[in-house]
């Protein structure tokens, strides 16, 4: 992977973190058209970019995150975040095996693209529009929500917003509320493939993810610029989200969603 690809994937990541569109299956895509050699780096180097986006969260709300008197908040975040915890070190084999098949993945896009077409009918009525609403339990609900994104391309924004509204909140509060737990979920993805998983098992020279980095001055200088870029592209598209959802709704992004997956369907159908 040379700097431009890397920055162009880190382009991808930070436009579509926070979108209901599926950060991963759009970054596989980006790297499939190419040619990029789908290796352990690169399956890595997806992951670790999510630091990046994760930290444009905490700036574009740093007042919520650095707000020490209401702990509700983090208790709210910690016990939210426990079901992809759990259920994400489970299946973790699993869901890498899948993230090869762009045939399932753009079914997958797909399918969630019909459901956004109708998310803003089912639910009409919030009654929940600001995160202070919500109770505990209904954050471990939504925290359960998100987990349907580990199947590559549900897209964590779209499982844990639409959780978030079926818990009574509005499209607003339950995105904010995505974006929030993105932060505890996504860091402990990223230091878990960073400093604990072990990459190319079935090779005969597994490694970490940090040593891959470490490698070599090529494999850092990628790490930090995707990084850096994953962040202000990231912090841009969050403002940008919010306007469009309130004015639009889900609808564009459910026809965005269908379009380009049967596009990519016919892509890797006929041609790949």
């Amino acid at each position: 992977m040379d700097i431009i690809k890397a920055i162009i994937i880190a382009i991808v990541e930070g436009l579509t973190e926070y979108l209901p569109i599926s950060s991963t299956a759009h970054m596989g895509f980006a790297a499939n058209l190419m040619g990029m050699r789908d290796d352990e780096f690169m399956k890595m180097f997806q992951v670790s970019i999510q630091f990046g986006a994760i930290l444009s969260v905490v700036v574009a709300y740093w007042k919520k995150f650095f707000d020490l008197k209401n702990l509700q908040f983090y208790f709210k975040l910690g016990f939210a975040v426990i079901p992809a915890l759990v259920l994400g070190y489970i299946f973790d084999d699993k869901i890498e095996a899948v993230l090869g098949n762009q045939i399932a993945i753009s079914s997958v896009l797909v399918l969630g693209g019909v459901i956004l077409l109708f998310a803003d009918e089912w639910f009409k009525n919030p009654k929940i529009d600001d995160e202070k609403g919500l109770s505990i339990k209904k954050a471990v609900t939504i925290g359960f929500w998100q987990c349907l994104a580990m199947m590559p391309g549900t897209s964590r924004s779209a499982a844990s917003i639409i959780g978030g509204m079926t818990q009574g909140l509005t499209r607003r509060a339950a995105a904010e509320f995505s974006f929030f737990l993105a932060v505890p979920t996504m860091l402990a993805v990223t230091v878990y493939s960073v400093f604990v998983k072990t990459w190319g098992k079935e090779t005969t020279h597994p490694m970490k993810g940090y040593e891959m980095i470490l490698s070599s001055n090529d494999h850092i200088l990628i790490f930090i610029v995707g990084n850096m870029v994953a962040f202000i592209v990231a912090l841009i598209a969050i403002k940008a989200f919010i306007g469009v959802l309130n004015k639009y709704g889900f609808k564009p992004w459910g026809w965005y969603r269908i379009i380009v997956g049967i596009a990519l369907l016919i892509y890797f159908y006929w041609f790949k």
